[in-house]
C-alpha cells in the first residue's frame, strides 16, 4: 500500500464522481456533463475524521494535532468495451489498478440536464455495466498468467501449479461476472494472485449519488434501496450520499455548515460516513498517543501487533520494544485524566504479542 492509502472513485460518466470528490477533497475540480471526462485522475488527501482527537486535546492541551490521513482518486468516467479498449481502456483499468480500495459512485438521482442518461435511474444496470468490465479484465489478465504458469507446472513447480488451478477457478467465476473478492478463499489463495493486481479482488463500496429530497431519508429512495439490496448480497456496504449537496455544504464554514445541517435535518456531514466506511474497507484501526507536544492518529491493519505497531510511529522503537503502556480511549475519558485511569487500573502494560484495538492510546517503552 502507498503512504496515503488510495481510495479509487469510480463509476460511469456523469454519476457524480467528481462532485462528490469535490466535496470530499474540496478540490474545486470542474465539473462538466459529458459521455467521457478527463483521462488524468484527480488526486486529493483528506484528514479522517475522528473526534477523539479533539477530546484528547482538551485533556492534554498539545502543541499540535495530527489526524491520519487518507487519499482519494478521482478517476475518469468509464464506458461499457473498456476492457476491450473502448474510450479511455487500459488507460482506465491502470488507474484502478493503482488503489486500495473502489468507491463505486452509482445514480441514484433524477436529472434532466444529465447527458446520455436514461430519464429515470437505473443504478443496477449500472453496476452491472461496471462489473462486467472489470470481470473481463481480470479474465484477460488471468489468461496471460496461465499461459507462463503451464509452462512452470510442467517443469514440476508446485506453486505454479496450485496457481494455475486458482486462476482456472476464479477465471470460471469471472466468465459468470461473479468477481474474485465473493470466491477467493482466504488469505493464502490472495497470497498466490496477490502480484496480479486483480481489479475485482479489491473491497468496494458503493456510494448511491441520491436526490437533494432524499438526504435526510435514504431509505425513502427506491434506487437506493436496490442499491442496498445488491451489495448485502454481493457481501458488500453501501451507503447514500447527495453530492450536490454535500458540494454545496463543503464550501461553508463549520459555523454554517452546522446550521445548514441540522436545517436539512442530517446530524452529521455523510462525507465523514463516506471517508469512515472507506477506512474500515481497508481493515482498517487507529491507536492514538497523546502528550504534551502531540495528539496524534496512527493508522494500521486490524489484527497488528504492538511491536508492529510501534513501527508506525519510527523503526527504532520497534527494534527496542520493551512494552506498550496503554489505556482504552473509554476507560482514558471515564477517568478524566491519564493519572486518574492508572489509580483505576485501567492502564495497563503489554507485551510484543498483543494485539491492537482501535483506540488503545498507548505510550510505548523502548530501548536502542
Amino acid at each position: 500500500m502507498s503512504t496515503n492509502l488510495e481510495v479509487g472513485i469510480l463509476g460511469l460518466p456523469n454519476v457524480g464522481k467528481t462532485t462528490l470528490f469535490n466535496a470530499l477533497t474540496k478540490a474545486g475540480v470542474a465539473v462538466s456533463s459529458f459521455v467521457s471526462g478527463g483521462i488524468e485522475p484527480n488526486v486529493g488527501v483528506v484528514d479522517v475524521p475522528d473526534p477523539r482527537l479533539a477530546a484528547l486535546a482538551a485533556m492534554y492541551k498539545p502543541k499540535k494535532i495530527t489526524p491520519t490521513k487518507m487519499q482519494f482518486v478521482d478517476i475518469a468516467g468509464l464506458g461499457q468495451g473498456a476492457s476491450k479498449g473502448a474510450g479511455l481502456g487500459n488507460k482506465f483499468l491502470s488507474h484502478i489498478r493503482q488503489v486500495d480500495a473502489v468507491i463505486e459512485v452509482v445514480r441514484c438521482f433524477t436529472d434532466p440536464g444529465v447527458m446520455n442518461a436514461d430519464s429515470e435511474p437505473n443504478p443496477l444496470a449500472d453496476i452491472d455495466i461496471l462489473n462486467t468490465e472489470l470481470c473481463l479484465a481480470d479474465i484477460e489478465t488471468l489468461e496471460k498468467r496461465a499461459e507462463r504458469l503451464q509452462k512452470m507446472a510442467k517443469g514440476g513447480d508446485k506453486r505454479a501449479q496450485a496457481e494455475l488451478e486458482l486462476a482456472a477457478r476464479l477465471k470460471a467465476s469471472l466468465e459468470e461476472i461473479i468477481p474474485v473478492r465473493q470466491v477467493i478463499g482466504g488469505e493464502d489463495e490472495i497470497a498466490l494472485v496477490r502480484e496480479l493486481n486483480l481489479l475485482t479482488l479489491k473491497p468496494i463500496l458503493y456510494v448511491a449519488n441520491i436526490n437533494e429530497a432524499d438526504a435526510a431519508d435514504p431509505d425513502a429512495s427506491p434506487y437506493f434501496r436496490a442499491v442496498k439490496e445488491h451489495a448485502a448480497k454481493a457481501g458488500a456496504e453501501a451507503i447514500a450520499v447527495c453530492a450536490k449537496l454535500e458540494a454545496e455544504i463543503a464550501e461553508l464554514s463549520d459555523e454554517e455548515a452546522a446550521a445548514f445541517l441540522s436545517e436539512m435535518g442530517l446530524s452529521e456531514a455523510s462525507l465523514d460516513k463516506v471517508i469512515r466506511a472507506s477506512y474500515k474497507l481497508l481493515g482498517l484501526i487507529t491507536f492514538l498517543t497523546a502528550g504534551e507536544p502531540e495528539v496524534r492518529a496512527w493508522t494500521i491493519s486490524r489484527g497488528t501487533k504492538a511491536q508492529k505497531a510501534a513501527g508506525k510511529i519510527h523503526s527504532d522503537i520497534e527494534r527496542g520494544f520493551i512494552r506498550a503502556e496503554l489505556v482504552a480511549y473509554n476507560d482514558l475519558m471515564a477517568a478524566g485524566s491519564y493519572s486518574a485511569a492508572k489509580d483505576k487500573g485501567t492502564v495497563r502494560l503489554e507485551g510484543k504479542e498483543y494485539i491492537m484495538q482501535d483506540g488503545d492510546v498507548v505510550h510505548f517503552r523502548f530501548n536502542v
